[in-house]
């Protein structure tokens, strides 16, 4: 079995994420504790408050912790990617498991982005929203249609009949009303702290260009996926600056979950918390038509199933 690891994004963090790894395997825990001394990130994963916790200037150094303990411990276990991907944030976790940067300029890199976007996102008044039952060229145009009234844009491309639109409210409002006249069969308003993957993280793309300017990325040693371009990393892309376009571009997962169906990867193994992305690569399978194996792991018990 070829095996793909998938990484979650902000969004899926919970009060409590980790800590019964924590408490049952001692490397996670020394892992955990060392980064702690850094980032004080033990307290809010372990005991919240979930409002503290979903702040992006904590969340993302959080789940970075979180993602890079669990495929620690994976990798003791013989348990190895041969691709990866994430959701967003999730990127970052991929790019960790191939070698790209280390755990601590990882955990180290998401803290700063997480800063970087809260300050890039104060003042904006934005919504999102998810739309379910459409194809993405029927979203693509209707946002087209209003620009001039406005800035809406797709933000995510999960999976087929899903996609997520952000933009100024009222524009937002607009185009929800002309995707339900074509057919949308639901329209969800996401609770998010932030316009992202939109034009308004402009000044978090800048700042990350010059966080990136004093770190030096390995070349992959695994495929990577990539949100900017739902396609494969191909060696000598500058993906510094792929990681500054993809904080204000929309994030192609649902193209990057087939393009690895496609290509044979079989075992999909999704590092939490949470199950979103099992989720959307299901419906991605369903609609390809093929057979795969995926897990999530939350939760000891997942983990231990898994090995």
């Amino acid at each position: 079995m070829s095996t793909v690891f998938l990484y979650a994004g902000q969004g899926s963090q919970k009060v409590g994420m980790g800590k019964d790894f924590y408490e049952k395997y001692p490397e996670y825990r020394e892992f955990i504790d060392l980064l702690d001394k850094d980032y004080h990130i033990k307290e809010l994963m372990h005991e919240g408050p979930l409002e503290e916790l979903s702040k992006t200037e904590n969340t993302q150094a959080c789940m970075a912790a979180f993602a890079a303990g669990i495929t620690k411990l994976l990798e003791k276990e013989g348990i190895k990617p041969d691709a990866a991907c994430g959701l967003s944030l999730g990127e970052y976790g991929a790019l960790y498991a191939a070698g790209v940067f280390n755990a601590k300029d990882y955990v180290s890199l998401t803290a700063f982005r997480g800063r970087a976007m809260m300050e890039a996102a104060k003042g904006c008044d934005c919504s999102m929203s998810a739309v379910l039952g459409l194809d993405s060229e029927i979203v693509e145009e209707t946002c087209k249609e209003y620009q001039g009234k406005g800035y809406v844009t797709p933000t995510n491309y999960n999976c087929p009949g899903q996609v997520v639109i952000c933009g100024d409210e009222e524009a937002v409002v607009n185009v929800e009303k002309a995707l339900k006249e074509k057919g949308a069969k639901r329209l969800v308003r996401l609770n998010v702290s932030g316009p992202f993957h939109t034009k308004y993280m402009k000044p978090a793309a800048e700042e990350l260009r010059k966080y990136f300017e004093k770190m030096e990325f390995m070349t992959p040693s695994i495929p990577v996926a990539l949100n900017v371009t739902g396609d494969i990393y191909k060696y000598g892309e500058d993906l510094k600056e792929l990681l500054v376009k993809q904080v204000q571009s929309g994030v192609r997962l649902e193209d990057e979950l087939s393009l690895f169906i496609n290509k044979g990867y079989d075992r999909f193994i999704e590092i939490g918390p949470g199950n979103t992305i099992a989720g959307f690569l299901k419906k991605t399978a369903r609609k390809l038509g093929k057979e795969i194996s995926v897990m999530s792991i939350d939760k000891v018990e997942d983990f231990e199933k898994l090995i």
